[in-house]
């Protein structure tokens, strides 16, 4: 059953297609220094509605700051919401090409080509999230879609070549009723606040394809079967044995303290991947990639600025000719929370320059990344 939005106060963002954008709720993990206020303004703004003060407000804070990645993205929402899906997609591609490593620009560019039903454009810009960021679940989820939308293209021009052939017409009505088979609309989940937000904001919503701009109503389309899955095959328990009395005169041993619960498999991988992406950004001498996995409070070496170190880093790397390799081993992670301690070999080669260290980093979670606070090297 397809379900229809008849609110016209919902954002655009909710109605742009099937697929689920990425909205106020985005955390870009870059080393960038707390935002000001006029951040939190801009989405409270977007929120009500008012999009042509949010414009003038993202504006102003952008004159100051072009390069500013979450600035630029609320500003592709703007857009967004305002029915201008070319200044969206401009603002967005450009992010992307800046940022690289982000994944949600990626996202919201794929929701806009889908919009306009130019699903390989879609897919192609879902791969690339998903390159950045392989465990973004949202990318894989859309991808889902977006080959479902591709098919269902297919078949259709398939059967005006041949309208008798049985099997695409199943195949067809398949695709067709995966399509269809979600019940209402997804309703938000709370998401991880922006970087130094104090609030949480929405998540992003799963949200429909999109008629024409007069058209106020948007079909909701879920991959979810709306059909209840069938009972599970009962399992036979085994009853547990009589438990053994103990002599009693026997003493319990005394039990050793409590070790601290392993890191989560998924938590390492995301630590593994962040370095092993920092490490290469490194040799490519991206210093936007590099810069960007570093927290913005990272703990600079010898008490320098923020800007100083920067800048001598940059000139150290960028600035440095002939080929560079840094390759990691023998990583070791330790997890408490929302940080982590790696340890692991560094071996860095350079021209005139061969080099084995042990390299300590202390990284911390913002929203799905790990960035670096803190890095020694003996």
């Amino acid at each position: 059953m397809v379900m229809t939005i008849d609110s016209p106060t919902q954002p655009r963002s909710r109605q742009l297609g099937f697929l689920r954008a990425v909205a106020i709720g985005l955390t870009i993990g870059l080393a960038a220094p707390v935002f000001a206020n006029d951040l939190p303004e801009v989405q409270r703004l977007i929120k009500q509605g008012q999009y042509p003060q949010a414009l003038e407000k993202v504006d102003a804070y952008l004159s100051t700051r072009p390069k500013d990645a979450q600035g630029r993205f609320l500003k592709g929402l703007i857009y967004t919401e305002m029915n201008k899906p070319t200044e969206a997609i401009g603002i967005f591609t450009r992010l992307s090409e800046d940022y690289p490593e982000l994944p949600e620009p990626y996202n919201n560019l794929a929701v806009l080509y889908a919009q306009q039903r130019q699903y390989d454009k879609a897919r192609t810009a879902l791969e690339m999230a998903i390159r950045t960021h392989p465990s973004y679940a949202i990318a894989y989820e859309n991808l889902g879609d977006v080959y479902a939308k591709l098919a269902s293209q297919a078949y259709d021009k398939a059967l005006q070549l041949d309208g008798s052939n049985a099997g695409t017409q199943n195949k067809l009505a398949l695709i067709r009723d995966l399509i269809s088979a979600g019940k209402g609309t997804v309703k938000p989940t709370p998401a991880a606040a922006p970087v130094a937000a104090v609030a949480p904001a929405p998540a992003p919503v799963k949200v429909a394809e999109v008629k024409p701009a007069a058209t106020p109503t948007a079909s909701v389309i879920s991959t979810t079967p709306g059909s209840a899955a069938p009972p599970a095959t009962p399992v036979a328990i085994q009853p547990l044995p009589a438990p053994v009395a103990k002599p009693a005169e026997a003493r319990p041993a005394p039990e050793a303290p409590p070790s601290p619960p392993p890191a989560p498999p998924a938590a390492d991988d995301d630590i593994a991947r962040a370095i092993n992406a920092w490490a290469s950004a490194w040799e490519r001498k991206d210093m936007h990639a590099y810069l960007a996995a570093y927290a913005a409070d990272f703990r600079t070496p010898k008490g320098m600025s923020r800007k100083d170190w920067e800048a001598e880093r940059s000139k150290r790397i960028a600035g440095k000719s002939g080929k560079i390799s840094v390759e990691v081993k023998d990583l070791q992670t330790t997890v408490d929370g929302n940080s982590a301690t790696a340890k692991f070999r560094q071996y860095y080669k350079a021209p005139g320059l061969n080099s084995s260290t042990i390299k300590t980093m202390t990284l911390v979670r913002a929203a799905s990344r790990w960035l670096i606070k803190e890095e020694n090297t003996r």
